[in-house]
């Protein structure tokens, strides 16, 4: 489908912080907020908005945040202020209300990513959306392939989505193609983590899709099937190219491991 028969899509980057606790990694770093830690040499929160604004399909940057000022600070997403084309949005108390301030009189469809995302570049954001749009999702989860997550970090997540066509890890980056699906960000209440809390799928597509889940019945399609007729749209599974995409910066782990992959990118670009 070609893309430029469509409006530019407008992205939020949440870039939040839970209230009253500072990240181990930002006491590190020696700053205020996990989003500014600096991976690869690089603000993470910079890596992630330049590979946003680098991705031809995306107009407006709507960055959430608790702590703007530090964020603001950082020149390359001033430069993206004066230019009109990023704006901040407060965060609020909790994930989902942080979405809803965010998308809040923004043009849809909206794509919404995590500051910490600093894998993903401007092609696999090109194509998270383009399969929204082929797919005509009224919401979508990126998800990747348990052996491509498993081949980028091979002593890291042991936990996955098992469905009958495969294993599958949430990625972190959502569609929303309406203000009515807006009401899909409620799944993300709690901040999801859905394979170690069961319950989170119970209360989100109801009792039956989650054994449903936990048996393997059915592909991933079959089961978001299930949960669009719940919803009332269509919710798509949208099938990542690079494992890489399920790896964000969210322990010294997941951190170092992130650090190692931006290095081997980096030598193989030179």
């Amino acid at each position: 489908m070609a893309t430029q028969t469509h409006a530019k899509i407008t992205a939020l980057v949440m870039a939040g912080k839970r209230s009253g606790v500072l990240d181990p990694l930002a006491e590190r770093a020696g700053v205020a907020q996990k989003c500014v830690v600096p991976v690869g040499g690089m603000p993470m929160i910079e890596r992630v908005i330049a590979n946003v604004a680098a991705c031809d399909r995306i107009g407006e940057i709507r960055v959430v945040a608790h702590e703007p000022d530090e964020i603001a600070a950082i020149p390359s997403i001033k430069a993206l202020m004066d230019e009109g084309r990023l704006v901040f949005r407060p965060g609020a108390f909790n994930l989902v209300d942080s979405v809803f301030s965010g998308a809040e009189g923004a043009s849809y469809p909206i794509m919404i990513t995590t500051a910490d995302n600093c894998l993903w570049l401007p092609h696999d954001y090109a194509e998270f959306i383009d399969k929204a749009i082929a797919n005509q999702a009224g919401a979508a989860a990126a998800l990747a392939r348990k052996e491509g997550v498993i081949a980028a970090d091979p002593v890291g997540q042991k936990k996955f989505y098992e469905f009958s066509d495969g294993g599958y890890s949430n990625c972190n980056t959502y569609w929303i193609g309406s203000e009515q699906a807006l009401s899909a960000a409620e799944i993300m209440r709690g901040g999801g983590q859905f394979v170690k809390f069961p319950s989170r799928i119970a209360k989100a597509f109801g009792v039956v899709n989650l054994i449903r889940f936990f048996l393997g019945w059915g592909t991933k399609e079959k089961l978001f099937a299930q949960v669009s007729r719940r919803f009332g749209f269509k919710l798509v599974p949208i099938e990542m190219s690079n494992g890489y995409c399920a790896i964000d910066v969210d322990n010294e782990r997941t951190f170092e491991v992130t650090e190692r992959l931006l290095a081997k990118r980096n030598t193989s670009a030179a």
